[in-house]
């Protein structure tokens, strides 16, 4: 296995990780929204946070495939996954 295969691996298991983490923080949110009225503030940016890894998720997987294949496309496929990356990097990176 390559090395790229490894990185590609560990950022697809990083992100689906936390996306299933961020998905089941979704189900309390939602049976426990109507109990806590101050969590409907944090609902909108959870949201955002679960579509971003689960984007991050799907096409790190569709990366990871086509280097484990060797596949034509892998190129572009790693470069949609680091744009994703670059996305929630610009996301996340605190703001003055």
């Amino acid at each position: 296995m390559s090395p790229l295969a490894v990185l590609t691996g560990i950022i697809m298991g990083s992100a689906v990780t936390i996306a299933i983490g961020l998905a089941m923080v979704v189900v309390v949110f939602l049976s426990l929204g109507g109990e806590q009225p101050d969590l409907n503030r944090e609902y909108g940016h959870l949201m955002t946070s679960f579509g971003l890894f689960f984007a991050l998720s799907m096409v790190s997987s569709y990366a990871f495939v086509g280097v484990l294949r060797e596949r034509p496309w892998r190129w572009r496929a790693q470069a949609g996954m680091w744009l994703v990356i670059a996305g929630l990097v610009l996301y996340y990176w605190p703001r003055k």
